[in-house]
């Protein structure tokens, strides 16, 4: 259903958002991935910010231009579902991971 990019082992690719007073803050990419049949690409992205809370976890739709990126706002609850979805599964997957890892 859905291509997922995730780098654990990587360096965190970071991006800067501005906020509705046009300040920029930086936000880690937690993963990327794109739907099948679709050319539509999605990420989601967390505050780095030390004192933001950990559950905080944005999801966008994006489009590459050259080396910028440019950022959507998710409004299709069809688009939200697909992304929650996929977040889920994410999220799933890497808890069993570390279970697996800590039985070791």
């Amino acid at each position: 259903m859905a291509e997922n990019q995730v780098g654990m082992e990587e360096e965190p690719e970071i991006i800067y958002i501005a906020d509705d007073e046009g300040n920029e803050e930086e936000f880690e990419v937690i993963m990327k991935f794109e739907v099948d049949g679709s050319e539509a690409k999605y990420m989601m992205v967390a505050p780095v910010d030390p004192e933001a809370d950990e559950s905080d976890v944005y999801a966008f739709r994006y489009e590459e231009e050259g080396d910028d990126i440019k950022l959507f706002v998710i409004q299709d609850d069809a688009e939200w579902e697909i992304v929650e979805e996929t977040f889920n599964t994410f999220v799933e997957e890497e808890e069993e991971e570390e279970e697996e890892e800590d039985g070791k």
